[in-house]
């Protein structure tokens, strides 16, 4: 594993996982993947949006068991490599707070041809948000509060007290 203050990511051949309290670079993530063997790359970013259910978003904040998040990482990137015989795949997670507009998480796979590298990014991206032990902190303009919530679409969460 490599690791430094930041970053922390797992690698196995063509396959790499990751987890930053830095800006995610779109462009390293997709050369992360290119290869003369792929014919499609196919890139999924993740950004925090200005809402949710009505309430306007001031920031999310993402925070990971990380031991146990890039082992899940690299489990699911490994499946969706093999599933979709894929080229190369690149999953990177930021933690902390993501401000509006910037992107949480990217995953960007690589494979001969298109079908496989739509297929494969799609189900990276729904096992990640069922499966990996990173948690999402909503926190909303004004006095809406915040919401604890496992990093899953559409889901409520916990309010959180504002001293909590």
């Amino acid at each position: 594993m490599s690791e430094h203050s930041d970053f922390q990511e797992l690698r196995d051949g063509d396959v790499s996982v990751a987890l930053t309290a830095s800006e995610l670079d779109v462009a390293s993530i997709v050369s992360s993947v290119k290869s003369p063997k792929a014919g499609a790359v196919v890139l999924f970013a993740g950004t925090t949006r200005d809402n949710f259910d009505g309430k306007p978003v001031a920031h999310l904040e993402y925070s990971a068991y990380a031991p146990l998040a890039l082992k899940t990482m690299l489990h699911i990137a490994q499946s969706v490599k093999q599933k979709y015989a894929l080229t190369a795949v690149t999953l990177i997670h930021r933690l902390g707070v993501v401000p509006i507009g910037e992107e949480s998480i990217l995953i960007a796979v690589s494979a001969p041809h298109r079908h496989a590298a739509w297929k494969g990014g799609e189900e990276a991206l729904e096992l990640c948000k069922e499966k990996v032990e990173v948690w999402k902190l909503e926190e909303f303009a004004g006095d809406a509060g915040r919401v604890w919530k496992a990093n899953r679409d559409g889901t409520s969460g916990v309010q959180v007290d504002a001293g909590t």
